[in-house]
């Protein structure tokens, strides 16, 4: 099983242009795609609905969009009737087997006066693999306050550890004469997380690391899969600024639950794609 995850910057790469065919070609492979900055109706892109345009050009895919932020500043047609052109910008999640559920989880956030806070949100998947049913998240954290990134990651934590008390997207369905969704203990949290390994907030997400046998394997933190499998060279970045190259990091991750840490075969992170700032983050399973 091959899972990717991509933070899209709406369609515009490091060279200014707008290419939603690239940033799809990129993706050649995935059995699960998770997608950040997917937006609907954003000027910088000329308003395009990026989730139908990558619904079209990935059609053996089953997909969700989760809107975090979603607003209208009062678009109005030419004889005045309401546009109903909401700005949207959120996550997405595609997969070749089918998403019989999913939950859109509004992430914590503080009101910021002197630089722009959207609402940030994790999209939760539950995906029915031939290995069995898995829970998929694709993450967006805040990417300017430590503070906030750590109280979101809090929350995240408690959601994902959660589910079976909670019940996912709806329990007791049969009722309706549905067959009851199944509650897979093991997750896989990728996306776009603005923090690097070496942060405060990693800790909070990982877990403390020994200071003489290292960061262990528990059932109650969630494990970072470069760390598995050889982990990832040094020096390797998948956000990049090529006017300011002293920027670059490595801010996106994929974390696994301690259960699927003996199933990740390889971590690899795609330094040829072009269709955004950021790079495409692989993970493969057993």
């Amino acid at each position: 099983m091959k899972l990717v995850t991509y933070n899209i910057q709406y369609g515009i790469g490091r060279d200014g242009k707008f290419d939603l065919e690239r940033i799809a070609a990129s993706l050649d492979g995935a059995d699960i795609i998770t997608l950040q900055e997917v937006t609907r109706n954003l000027p910088h892109n000329g308003g395009v609905d990026l989730v139908a345009g990558l619904a079209s050009l990935l059609p053996d895919y089953f997909y969700i969009f989760g809107p975090a932020m979603d607003v209208d500043f009062g678009t109005r047609d030419a004889n005045g009737k309401p546009a109903n052109q909401r700005l949207q910008f959120g996550n997405m999640v595609l997969s070749r087997w089918p998403i019989v559920a999913s939950r859109n989880l509004l992430l914590p956030r503080t009101r910021r006066f002197n630089r722009l806070n959207l609402q940030r949100s994790a999209l939760e998947a539950l995906i029915t693999a031939p290995s069995g049913p898995i829970r998929v998240y694709s993450v967006h954290l805040d990417h300017l306050n430590l503070e906030e990134r750590a109280t979101q990651i809090r929350y995240l934590k408690e959601r994902v550890y959660a589910y079976a008390m909670e019940g996912g997207a709806a329990s007791g369905v049969s009722e309706f004469g549905f067959p009851e969704l199944p509650s897979p203990e093991e997750f896989v949290l990728l996306g776009d997380f603005n923090m690097d390994r070496t942060s405060p907030e990693y800790i909070v997400m990982a877990g403390e690391a020994d200071y003489a046998e290292g960061r262990q394997i528990v059932a109650h933190h969630p494990v970072d899969a470069f760390s598995l499998a050889g982990g990832v060279p040094d020096g390797a970045v998948s956000w990049m600024d090529d006017d300011k190259p002293e920027k670059n990091r490595l801010i996106d991750f994929a974390f696994v639950h301690a259960a699927l840490a003996t199933r990740v075969k390889r971590t690899w992170i795609d330094d040829e794609a072009k269709g955004s700032d950021h790079l495409p983050v692989w993970l493969e399973l057993d």
